[in-house]
């Protein structure tokens, strides 16, 4: 899908942004801004309705961890990713197209593979960071000798290969499921993308659960003694 580009000159160079997948970038991180600020304004011992459904979504992430065998304290990173994902997925589902910008389309922001292998990128920086803070050059190299030489290298090609598949299935996912609707819209715009639609809003739920989970495995994975 076309974005709409801002191409930039900066010393010597050109830099290139989709501004369409920024706006919605945005838009997601305002309304999780702005729904944080409501859920915890007024903090009370006797929750309300709107307290209580965070408290259980927190609890939420506090027993995945504790099912996976993770400390506790990477869940603001963990909660952060999926209910980030998880909004921008279903903003694919709003009828965003009818706003007309300059060129392309407003769209959800993780069908552009810019933001999800940027997203991959900073699991990766996280999670190698947390290896090296609890392990220190262990988290490297296991053993000074050829057999741990040999899987310092394969384990460093792995760390290289796992932002790639996050990004990419994501992105293709969700790419994938903006194209079958709007396909569906050109064939009968009136009830060939609801099943489609609906569709996608399992996707999205799907693929945000899916990147949280990778992500706490490779955290647990980093920084579990068993590594």
């Amino acid at each position: 899908m076309e974005h709409w580009v801002y191409k930039l000159s900066f010393a010597g160079h050109t830099l290139a942004f989709n501004l369409d997948t920024i706006f919605t970038m945005w838009a997601a991180m305002f309304v999780l801004i702005l729904f944080a600020i409501l859920a915890t304004r007024k903090l009370s011992v006797i929750p309300n309705k709107l307290q209580a459904a965070c408290e259980g979504i927190m609890n939420f992430f506090w027993n995945v961890m504790g099912s996976m065998n993770t400390s506790k304290e990477h869940v603001p990173l963990v909660a952060s990713l999926f209910l980030f994902i998880l909004f921008a997925n279903l903003m694919g589902q709003l009828p965003l197209r009818i706003i007309h910008i300059k060129s392309g389309e407003l769209a959800s922001p993780t069908n552009d593979v810019n933001l999800t292998a940027a997203m991959a990128i900073i699991v990766l920086v996280y999670y190698v960071l947390a290896g090296i803070i609890k392990k220190g050059g262990r988290f490297f190299l296991h053993e000074f000798s050829f057999v741990g030489i040999v899987m310092a290298l394969v384990e460093l090609l792995e760390m290289i290969t796992r932002p790639l598949s996050l990004a990419i299935r994501l992105f293709a996912n969700i790419f994938a499921g903006e194209i079958l609707v709007s396909i569906a819209l050109g064939a009968c715009a009136y009830f060939a993308p609801i099943p489609i639609m609906l569709f996608e809003i399992l996707v999205a739920f799907i693929q945000a659960t899916v990147f949280m989970m990778l992500t706490i495995a490779y955290v647990s994975s980093a920084t579990g003694e068993e590594h």
